[in-house]
C-alpha cells in the first residue's frame, strides 16, 4: 500500500468525537472480528496519557502488548499510521535515532492507527493491533473504523 493511500486513509478515518464509549466500541468491533477469524492479536487503544481497552485474544503472546506499545508509541509521536511512518522512514532512510528516540520504544511497523475529530487538529489516540504481519494487522483496524464510520 503507497503512502498516498494510506494518508488518504487518515483523512478519511476520523470521528465527530471521541470518548470511551467510542474507545469500547472500536475494542469490540475489532474482538468480534478477532473472535470470528481466530485470530491470535492483542487489541490497544490509547490517548498520548492513558489505555482506554485493551484486549490479548487466544494466542497472543506478551510480546505482541509491547509491539503495541511500541507502534502507540510512533502514532502518539509522529501523528500518522504506523504501516505510513515506516513506508517514509524507509523511503527516506530515517530511523528513530535521528529524532533522538530509543528503537526500544517505538515501531513503524503497521498496525496502529490514529484517530482525529472531524473539525481537525491533533491526533489524539491510537487504535493498535498486534499478532499478524503488519499489512493485515493495519488491514484489521481499518476494518474495523470503517464498519463504524459507516454506521
Amino acid at each position: 500500500m503507497d503512502q498516498e493511500t494510506l494518508y488518504a486513509q487518515e483523512q478519511r478515518l476520523v470521528f465527530p468525537k471521541f470518548d470511551t464509549a467510542l474507545a469500547l466500541a472500536i475494542g469490540q468491533a475489532l474482538m468480534a472480528l478477532g473472535e470470528a477469524r481466530a485470530l491470535p492479536i492483542a487489541i490497544n487503544i490509547r490517548t498520548p496519557n492513558q489505555t482506554l481497552f485493551h484486549a490479548a485474544l487466544p494466542g497472543a503472546t506478551p510480546l505482541n502488548d509491547l509491539w503495541a506499545r511500541r507502534k502507540s508509541n510512533a502514532v502518539l509521536t509522529y501523528h500518522m499510521a504506523s504501516l505510513r511512518l515506516g513506508a517514509a522512514m524507509r523511503e527516506g532512510g530515517k530511523s528513530f535515532a535521528e529524532d533522538g528516540l530509543d528503537a526500544a520504544d517505538y515501531a513503524s511497523h503497521g498496525g496502529s492507527f490514529p484517530i482525529r475529530l472531524a473539525k481537525g487538529g491533533p491526533v489524539i489516540a491510537a487504535v493498535t493491533v498486534s499478532g499478524l504481519p503488519q499489512r493485515e494487522d493495519h488491514a484489521l483496524v481499518i476494518e474495523a473504523l470503517e464498519s463504524l464510520i459507516s454506521s
